[in-house]
């Protein structure tokens, strides 16, 4: 596993597979905690869930746990292809309200800390996502921003064809409280 730090935002890690192929296919690790703590990061998952959607073109996000209940995740990209977006929530971080996009190929992951929203655009049909995260989702500390508050200047690869509506009513980044 190649493991890449993602400045600016402190924290935020590419993993990138190293797979080991032979005539059966390939066996890739997903994550290693020694890898992780060779650039300083620990995890210790609790839950693992699955996101799959169908149709290229579409958003989810950006989302993030209010504390206490903030998550460290692991994304892996396991089918398909996703342009990812990080935003900075975390206040006196000299990078607070900026971002980071990053286009993910089925094997590519992220390492992703406390205090970044999340969101993705998918960028092929049948993208499935695997999520592993340190402490259990709780339902009341969902939160999110708009993906396309000018504010945040993020620009996404293509426009997205779907994004539901709990997504479309999420405040922008003043609105939010993280202004």
């Amino acid at each position: 596993m190649i493991v890449t730090p993602l400045p600016p935002l402190e924290g935020l890690v590419l993993l990138r597979s190293e797979p080991s192929r032979d005539a059966r296919g390939a066996f890739s690790r997903l994550w290693c905690a020694a890898d992780l703590k060779q650039v300083g990061l620990s995890f210790a998952p609790v839950q693992v869930s699955l996101s799959e959607t169908t149709r290229e073109g579409t958003l989810r996000g950006l989302h993030w746990q209010a504390a206490p209940h903030d998550e460290t995740k692991l994304l892996r990209v396991a089918r398909g292809r996703i342009f990812d977006v990080l935003v900075d929530l975390r206040r006196g971080q000299p990078s607070y309200g900026s971002h980071v996009g990053v286009e993910l190929h089925a094997g590519d992951g992220l390492f992703i800390p406390p205090g970044l929203a999340h969101g993705f655009l998918t960028r092929t049909d049948d993208v499935l996502l695997v999520y592993a995260m340190d402490h259990a989702h709780e339902p009341s500390a969902a939160r999110g921003l708009r993906h396309d508050d000018p504010a945040l200047g993020i620009v996404w690869p293509q426009k997205p064809t779907l994004i539901g509506p709990r997504d479309l009513a999420w405040p922008d980044f003043k609105g939010s409280g993280h202004d």
